[in-house]
């Protein structure tokens, strides 16, 4: 079996607040393949934005515990300091698509001038031929090459959002990180954004982190799921292993709030609320709103491991 593109291990990233520590990311681990993407699903708040930007070492001030491996083509990129994550890894190998693209642009600069600045800064490049590439990587997201020279604001939601894709395009990357790249986008506008990174993903090989609240919009990418719960993921599983028979409580109460256009089903609901992060229960984080808890899942439930790849952290499955 082929070494995976992205390993990462016991993953911990938590921050420091007046209230006390915020448990964001808790003992993560997950891998991807090359040229394979992972979604990344859960309700809000449950840590996903924070992963992703854990991957990418996009760490704000407040952080109090950061630890774990995340293993890139076999290296750790978090032994690797700064300047060197900065100058090799970071819009380079690894690029980041975040969630609001009118946040990610400066109002007062060209697109055109934004959009080259990994450009100038990693690989050297003339500015006339930067901005050349950049007018290509504009007309392969499906925008016209005079919007180079537009301005943010003179663009729609769904144009920005495909400048920003256009942009962590630019440097040839091997692994792209999209934290709910279509969130603030309409539905006709979110069935060209999949369908564009459908393409990409097809033509350039790319490896992919897809982090979504929309179970059915990860479908469309996903070739493997990872359940994120209370700072934890609670499944890992292939894409069409999850889909057909989710594993988790909770990942079944996920896919049962899912209307479906082939088959006439009862939509279900999940009752309470997650917990906080500032103080999460001993035990499973999920067992309050659980409808099959018992008095085990007082203590921390274990991982179980139902293939050499895939797994469950649920007692319900300890016997396997």
């Amino acid at each position: 079996m082929a070494e995976p593109h992205l390993t990462v291990k016991n993953l911990v990233m938590y921050y420091r607040t007046v209230r006390g520590e915020v448990k964001a990311v808790d003992n993560v681990s997950f891998s991807l393949p090359r040229s394979k993407t992972v979604a990344i699903i859960g309700e809000s708040g449950c840590g996903k934005s924070s992963l992703a930007k854990s991957i990418i070492k996009l760490l704000p001030r407040n952080v109090s515990v950061y630890k774990g491996v995340i293993l890139f083509d076999g290296v750790d990129l978090m032994k690797m300091d700064e300047e060197s994550f900065r100058r090799d890894i970071r819009w380079v190998k690894i690029t980041y698509v975040p969630q609001a693209a009118l946040n990610s642009l400066n109002p007062v600069i060209k697109i055109g001038e934004q959009m080259i600045e990994p450009l100038l800064l990693h690989f050297k490049m003339r500015k006339t031929e930067a901005l050349e590439r950049a007018a290509k990587a504009l007309k392969t997201v499906g925008i016209s090459e005079e919007f180079i020279n537009h301005y943010p604001f003179e663009l729609s939601g769904g144009m920005r959002q495909r400048v920003i894709i256009a942009m962590s395009m630019l440097t040839n990357p091997e692994l792209m990180v999209l934290d709910e790249p279509t969130s603030s986008l309409d539905v006709l506008t979110q069935a060209n954004i999949i369908n564009l990174l459908k393409t990409i993903k097809r033509d350039l090989k790319l490896s992919m982190i897809f982090i979504t609240h929309d179970v059915g919009l990860s479908s469309e990418l996903a070739d493997r799921v990872a359940v994120m719960y209370a700072g934890q993921i609670v499944e890992f599983a292939s894409a069409d292993e999850f889909y057909r028979n989710p594993k988790h409580p909770y990942s079944q109460k996920l896919m049962d709030s899912v209307p479906t256009l082939k088959t006439d089903k009862k939509l279900d609901f999940i009752p309470g609320s997650p917990p906080s992060l500032l103080n999460p229960p001993r035990g499973c984080r999920f067992a309050e709103r659980c409808p099959y808890r018992f008095e085990k899942c007082k203590e921390p439930p274990p991982v179980i491991n139902l293939s050499e790849e895939f797994y469950v952290r649920c007692w319900l499955y300890e016997k396997r």
